[in-house]
């Protein structure tokens, strides 16, 4: 079972992080997903650009809505995600408690499941297989 680990954190705390501190915490936050890897659950991560670079696509009244920012202010931005096929929600947990809070000022890591998608035609998954 593939699960998404949602790492969140304060934006704000991000931003003073000394180069050491942030080369720290990439590094402890790389050395994990190696290990996830040697272990052949890896299926992907990426850190994602801060709030201020996004866009919210809405639809109201039969229209679409298009604004700068999050969908909604709050203390704790998404700041990346790692994909893991874990054995089970247990396994998934471990690794989320095991994620570097020097990473980024990361707070929380919410675990969730992820659904198969079938790719039309095709019959996989819509993420890539990295297992071959």
């Amino acid at each position: 079972m593939r699960y998404m680990l949602l790492i969140y954190g304060d934006e704000r705390a991000r931003e003073t992080r000394t180069a050491e501190e942030k080369e720290r915490g990439m590094a402890e936050a790389v050395a994990m997903m190696e290990e996830a890897n040697r272990r052949g659950i890896f299926c992907g991560a990426d850190p994602l650009q801060p709030t201020s670079a996004a866009t919210t696509v809405r639809h109201k009244d039969g229209k679409v809505q298009i604004t700068d920012g999050p969908f909604a202010e709050t203390k704790e931005q998404l700041g990346g995600y790692i994909i893991l096929d874990c054995k089970d929600l247990d396994e998934a947990l471990e690794w989320a408690a095991r994620f570097p809070t020097s990473c980024g000022g990361a707070k929380c890591v919410e675990v969730r499941p992820v659904l198969p998608m079938p790719v039309i035609g095709k019959g996989t998954h819509a993420t890539t297989d990295v297992h071959g």
